[in-house]
């Protein structure tokens, strides 16, 4: 998928199953207690009522809706559950890339297995997928589901407007087949690929399911939620979809390595990110008389904060500004996008001596931390040097590391500080996540040259 959040704020609506004991906490109540509450507790309104909308596009859907279902060979014993739906008429179904990963990556070690609403089990073969979009298309190995009417795709040229009820399905926590209402609130603003924000929930389970709108066509595949808020939830448009389908229907079962495949549409997704990142120019930002490269905010976030202007001690300012994008490869390898920071140090109230030092540790810290290591990368590899951009004298390290199984990838940090006053300075990351050597450098000489000194 193409999301960014913070860190642990956002989770796919994947392969969740609730575990025995939460649920049982859940559901078992001691019979003194219950009656205990019973009989305390005020008489409340019964719960509303699902819309007929709901209903009526619930009954159209069910017998098109599948759960999808990841195996260890040998065992009946599930490592993933999400869902997935119908799209032809000879069983080719659409899910999510990551309902599907761990048999995509390991096809000797798991099998793809569907389930229906009433029961019917089946094998599925992968035929195709898109990283990028966190899609996959399936088909049903043998007679099952053939001849069953698929769900239609909206077309993009019938847009949905701001508010419209939709309805996402699936199954979610691995409980049974559910409709969720909620509405749609556009796409989401300054992502770098189109998303459809969905003002409704979405729980694990119900990843590449899909969602709906009031006469049962498809406008989107679930895909992730907020866990920091309430009905915030994501949807890959439906077009994205239809491209995968037209592009896959006829092609055979892949069962082999797919890294390459990967790697070829992380190729020309770095490609695309950086040629449109490099085409938009640095917003003017001065400030503790340095001019520094700030991006405009087109497809990107940024945030600030500051010491309190009492502080007796080190002040400090800084800016962070990141990629809404956030590609899931596996379960332990995510690629992000682009990001960078500054950070403004005066130290007018420590002395040079103690400024000097605290400068130089947190920039060593910075460097330490380009270095930690990482399971799917080599070992990150610096250069560091002195150089000048006008009349500022920076300290410059750039780190790289590659993918173990994406070659022509790399992860690219550049950290700069400067290095002209004794008792104050400017501090700068640039990053950018699997892109090729080339764009790195392309990217790298391009922050670097939005710094200068201001009188």
């Amino acid at each position: 998928m193409t999301l960014r959040f913070p860190l642990g704020s956002l989770v796919l609506a994947a392969s969740l199953a609730l575990p025995a004991a939460a649920l049982a906490q859940a559901t078992d109540t001691p019979a003194a207690a219950t009656t205990a509450a019973q009989a305390t507790a005020p008489t409340e309104a019964p719960p509303p009522r699902l819309s007929d909308t709901a209903a009526k596009v619930y009954g159209l859907a069910r017998d098109r809706l599948v759960q999808v279902r990841t195996l260890l060979k040998g065992q009946s014993s599930q490592n993933s559950v999400g869902s997935g739906f119908l799209v032809s008429r000879d069983g080719l179904l659409i899910t999510n890339y990551h309902v599907v990963s761990g048999a995509a990556l390991q096809p000797s070690r798991f099998e793809l297995i569907y389930t229906t609403l009433d029961g019917e089990e089946g094998a599925l073969e992968l035929l195709g997928f898109d990283v990028i979009h966190d899609l996959a298309l399936l088909r049903v190995v043998g007679e099952g589901l053939r001849g069953v009417e698929p769900l239609a795709l909206r077309s993009p040229d019938q847009p949905l407007q701001r508010g419209e009820r939709i309805f996402s399905l699936g199954n979610p926590l691995d409980v049974g087949f559910a409709v969720m209402e909620g509405n749609y609130n556009g796409l989401v603003e300054r992502a770098f690929y189109p998303n459809i924000f969905f003002g409704g929930s979405l729980s694990g389970g119900m990843s590449g399911g899909p969602t709906l709108d009031e006469q049962g066509r498809v406008i989107g595949v679930n895909v992730a939620a907020r866990r920091d808020g309430e009905q915030i939830s994501f949807l890959v448009p439906a077009e994205y979809a239809r491209q995968l389908q037209q592009s896959h229907a006829g092609s055979p079962p892949l069962h082999g390595d797919i890294h390459p495949e990967i790697t070829r549409q992380l190729l020309a997704h770095q490609q695309h990110m950086t040629d449109r990142f490099l085409a938009l120019p640095w917003q003017p930002f001065q400030s503790a008389g340095y001019q520094v490269p700030v991006p405009q905010e087109a497809f990107m976030r940024c945030w600030g904060r500051s010491s309190p202007e009492e502080s007796k001690g080190l002040r400090q300012r800084s800016t962070q500004c990141s990629m809404d994008t956030q590609i899931f490869i596996s379960n332990r390898l995510y690629i992000q996008g682009i990001e960078l920071s500054h950070r403004w140090m005066d130290g007018s109230h420590l002395g040079p001596w103690r400024f000097a030092s605290r400068y130089s540790d947190r920039f060593g810290g910075q460097i330490h931390g380009a270095k930690t290591a990482d399971p799917h990368s080599t070992p990150a590899q610096c250069h560091e040097r002195f150089v000048t951009n006008g009349d500022l004298p920076m300290r410059a390290v750039l780190c790289m590391d590659a993918y173990k199984k994406l070659p022509g990838l790399y992860d690219m940090r550049l950290m700069l500080a400067s290095v002209d006053q004794a008792d104050q300075g400017v501090q700068s990351t640039f990053s950018a996540y699997g892109v090729s050597f080339a764009n790195a450098m392309r990217l790298s000489e391009y922050f670097l040259a939005g710094f200068a000194r201001q009188p």
